[in-house]
């Protein structure tokens, strides 16, 4: 019989199982996380050998011109604000190709995805109110990382009511033009000379009423460039 020697296993991934000093806090459901982790991306750098991960990286977010997506360091300000807001930022890089007749043109689109700040039980007022604070904070911390095109959730200004479908949350939609949420949008789109897309839960007044799943795409300079419906909520 011929032995070969095997390096030796990773660690097993048992959900609850780490310690607090790994980062993992004692009630993971409680904290928002992944089991104590930030991500799925934390725990396969964690549990899952570099080589086989990066294999397991290019199957599930494929690959830049032949090669891993690169991530970027980002500004100390951005950093700053991000840890000041107790938010999360990152950022990739992704190359195309050189062209023979025209100079590179890097463009900075971010996306955006916020969370509740009130619970689902408050006034509607305040759950719009904390949600727009909360956004206000990333667009500021967009802007210092030069974003060209910032793109926020689906019906970002609101709890997602649309998989349990209460008429009552109907009351949070808005003007796609001139309410509250677009509003904001333009104020930030002039600040920091960027294109924001701002999708909302319509309220098509003119038309009777009529609600929408909308994208308002505001221009850099606050002016409302166009919007899209989806066919349904």
């Amino acid at each position: 019989r011929r032995e070969t020697s095997q390096p030796p296993r990773p660690p097993a991934f048992v959900p609850g199982a780490m310690s607090s000093s790994e980062g993992a806090s004692a009630s993971p459901a409680a904290d928002g996380s992944l089991c104590g982790y930030a991500g799925v991306e934390a725990i396969l750098e964690k549990f899952v050998p570099p080589a086989e991960r990066a294999e397991v990286v290019r199957v599930l977010y494929g690959a830049n011109q032949g090669k891993a997506v690169q991530a970027m360091e980002l500004d100390e300000q951005v950093k700053a604000a991000a840890k000041a807001g107790d938010f999360d930022v990152l950022a990739y890089k992704f190359n195309a190709a050189p062209e023979q007749k025209r100079a590179p043109r890097v463009t900075r689109i971010a996306m955006i995805q916020n969370a509740c700040t009130h619970p689902t039980t408050a006034p509607y007022l305040e759950q719009q109110r904390g949600i727009m604070r909360r956004v206000a904070e990333m667009l500021d911390a967009a802007g210092a990382a030069g974003v060209n095109v910032v793109c926020l959730q689906e019906a970002w200004n609101m709890p997602f009511a649309f998989c349990t479908r209460e008429r009552a949350w109907a009351e949070m939609a808005e003007s796609a033009e001139d309410g509250p949420a677009v509003t904001l949008c333009q104020e930030y789109a002039r600040k920091y000379n960027m294109v924001v897309v701002c999708p909302i839960l319509e309220r098509d007044s003119a038309h009777g009423d009529t609600l929408w799943n909308t994208a308002t795409v505001i221009g850099n300079n606050g002016n409302v460039i166009g919007k899209h419906r989806k066919n349904d909520i």
